[in-house]
């Protein structure tokens, strides 16, 4: 009876012992260019769904019509309606107070991709001339100083 507790303590330790180094190995870090190609997969995909509902109106101004992925980064392309105003007018006007807020909420509704790494880029162009008014890169960094401790 002895003999067969032994055994069955050492077989129990043996176990735990080939358990443990296999969960070692599970538990290594995924190699950086996999989680990469990874993000871009999920970029292009994310970018190929939201594609098939454009034109988005976003208000009375501002519609969404196109995204695409480049890497891990999705590009968000957005027209701006301004009526009479200018172009100078409105990156002059507009610029400072748009990028904070496009920057706050982008943080708040794309964190689960900003933390691992699928960054955003919002372009905002004039519908009437078609130039480029703002270009808005977010990513996780430009989000921590914004958290509320």
């Amino acid at each position: 009876m002895r003999l067969f507790f032994l055994l069955f303590i050492l077989l129990n330790l043996s176990l735990n012992y080939i358990f443990a180094k296999e969960i070692q190995i599970q538990e290594r870090e995924f190699p950086k260019e996999e989680f990469q190609k990874q993000n871009s997969e999920i970029a292009f995909l994310v970018a190929k769904e939201i594609s098939k509902t454009l034109p988005q109106v976003v208000d009375k101004y501002t519609t969404l019509t196109h995204i695409k992925s480049d890497g891990t980064t999705l590009l968000y392309t957005f027209e701006i309606n301004s009526g009479a105003k200018s172009d100078d007018a409105i990156r002059k006007e507009d610029h400072s107070r748009m990028e904070k807020a496009i920057t706050e909420g982008v943080c708040q509704s794309s964190s689960k991709f900003l933390s691992v790494g699928i960054n955003t880029s919002y372009i905002y162009v004039s519908a009437k001339t078609k130039e480029i008014l703002f270009q808005f890169d977010i990513t996780q960094d430009k989000c921590t100083p914004l958290k509320k401790y």
